[in-house]
């Protein structure tokens, strides 16, 4: 009997650590971590307060725009999510991916804008990952329904 009861004791604690290790990594949002990740490292190039446009004025003259080193707006939660799972699903896995989900091995053209140091991008890479809840470097058009849904981005 005693051992019964150990047994399903360890089953219980192993299944409320594998539960509880699926609720940290699903409890990024927007709100308590993406939003000061991207303010304290996009803020530059992205913000309105910094003369970034839309994604309609940017992708109607992109070339003016990444002259003057200004990308689409990424400074709220409807403007950062159209470029990961709205209309330009995938952009932002694209431009932050760090290289190892590419052929070529090559980080996207924003992977170093992630942190100071390698450690630092590897951290922040991570937590932008589990926000995304599903990366994938594909476009929007190249995305089937269930990719698409499996791409979380949680506000709250």
């Amino acid at each position: 009997m005693k051992v019964k009861t150990t047994f399903h004791l360890l089953i219980a604690a192993g299944a409320a650590a594998a539960l509880s290790g699926a609720a940290s990594a699903q409890s990024v949002t927007y709100e308590n971590t993406v939003k000061k990740l991207v303010a304290e490292r996009c803020a530059g190039c992205h913000f309105s307060a910094k003369g970034a446009p839309s994604m309609a004025e940017f992708q109607a003259n992109k070339a003016s725009w990444e002259k003057k080193f200004k990308g689409p707006k990424m400074d709220s939660y409807a403007n950062l999510v159209v470029m990961v799972n709205g209309s330009d699903a995938g952009a932002l896995m694209r431009r932050l991916d760090d290289g190892k989900s590419t052929k070529d091995g090559k980080p996207g053209n924003m992977y170093n804008y992630l942190g100071k140091d390698p450690h630092e991008r590897a951290e922040r890479l991570t937590k932008m990952k589990q926000w995304v809840g599903s990366w994938s470097l594909k476009r929007r058009k190249e995305l089937s329904d269930a990719e698409l849904a499996a791409i979380t981005a949680p506000e709250k």
